[in-house]
């Protein structure tokens, strides 16, 4: 029997720095997977677990009240309005029955070139409510006429969909007796929703920060269910943009604050599914990263509002990149300790509910992914100032 030749010193040290430069190469991958797991995992873990329970225990201890009172200035009610003739009535008769003095309230329909019933039905309500027919270009653009039409020392607007308290109106403008605050936006309650959407759970955490937030100075994000602004503040933005996520940080870089008050109701049905609720979170994604790109969303705030920003809306924003690099990491280091393995686990739960149909779950990874979506959307085609609304197929 013939035996190969054992290799030679000489062989054996010529292949050294190959074995050497392999081994090195695979510790790199190790290094490098390890840094994009804990890179992805601690900004996950900051901003929708530590970030909350910090910025509530943080408002409890330092607190930034609004010197409010009542006061009755003239108001605009604005509402913005797109082929709203299934609820226009209702939002209308619901505004005309508040809590307020008539004779200081003005009430106002921008319509963005409805071609349903819509018009037709706002002006049964003249001369008590006016309407303004825009030209198609979105819902801020109209907004923007709108305001430039009125004369309300205060401005408030709402969605054509939303129902108000009797009291919501003087609720909202009692704050604006302080006059640090330009900004203060209502507490939108979710009624059950018709289908399977969870968004009533998220909605209710998503509260709970925003009143902590208030609470430190202000907050990083409104709704457009209700919400007020005083009209020395208002400032004409991008059309792209949206108050929602604007007006709130744009105030803070003027010296100003945006506040939320609980007390100043507006109802709302969530949309019908969780499906539904996808494809207009992709919708509104789109119009938060060109917010957040091309926004100045990050000059020229204080240090606290700025750790805000960052933990609430930035962080938020990215979490469906963030998931993809840890599962992508995770993956990696199955086989290097417990810890990844946990983390790989928890994952492939999480996706496996989601996929089985568990409500929260299926929610939590819709919304996540629509973050990337919406990203994508953006960086290859932009973002249109005016949107068809998501409904459900019949």
């Amino acid at each position: 029997m013939k035996f190969g030749r054992a290799p030679t010193t000489k062989q054996t040290r010529a292949d050294t720095p190959r074995i050497l430069s392999a081994r090195l190469t695979t510790l790199g991958g190790v290094i490098a997977a390890k840094a994009l797991f804990w890179l992805s995992l601690g900004p996950l873990l900051w901003a929708h677990v530590a970030y909350p329970l910090a910025a509530s225990a943080l408002a409890r201890v330092r607190t930034r009240g609004v010197a409010s009172r009542p006061i009755e200035p003239a108001v605009s009610v604005i509402v913005a309005a797109y082929n709203e003739e299934e609820v226009i009535e209702r939002r209308l008769e619901n505004l005309l029955a508040l809590d307020y003095p008539a004779d200081k309230l003005e009430v106002v329909v921008t319509s963005d070139a409805s071609n349903d019933r819509t018009h037709e039905l706002v002006e049964r309500f003249a001369p008590r409510v006016r309407l303004i027919v825009n030209a198609r270009g979105g819902k801020v653009a109209a907004q923007n006429r709108a305001v430039r039409e009125t004369a309300g020392e205060i401005l408030a607007f709402s969605d054509a969909n939303a129902t108000w308290a009797p009291d919501a109106l003087r609720q909202l403008v009692a704050n604006f007796a302080d006059p640090d605050v330009a900004y203060v936006c209502g507490q939108l309650v979710l009624e059950a929703a018709d289908g399977s959407n969870r968004e009533g759970v998220y909605w209710r955490y998503e509260m709970a920060q925003r009143h902590a937030e208030s609470r430190l100075g202000s907050i990083t994000g409104g709704n457009g269910s209700i919400y007020a602004v005083r009209r020395a503040d208002y400032i004409e933005v991008d059309p792209k943009w949206g108050h929602d996520l604007s007006f709130p940080y744009r105030m803070v870089q003027a010296g100003r604050r945006a506040v939320y008050e609980p007390a100043a109701r507006a109802f709302e049905k969530p949309t019908p599914s969780n499906e539904t609720e996808y494809r207009r979170k992709v919708r509104m994604f789109e119009h938060c990263w060109e917010i957040t790109l091309r926004g100045s969303m990050l000059k020229q705030l204080p240090p606290g509002y700025l750790v805000e920003v960052i933990s609430h809306r930035l962080l938020r924003y990215g979490s469906g990149i963030l998931h993809l690099v840890l599962l992508a990491a995770s993956l990696a280091l199955a086989g290097e300790g417990p810890v990844y393995q946990v983390v790989l686990g928890g994952q492939l739960l999480l996706l496996v509910a989601a996929a089985a149909g568990v409500g929260i779950a299926r929610y939590y990874v819709l919304v996540t992914w629509a973050t990337v979506v919406a990203l994508w959307n953006y960086l290859r085609r932009g973002v249109p100032a005016a949107w068809e609304p998501a409904r459900d197929a019949p």
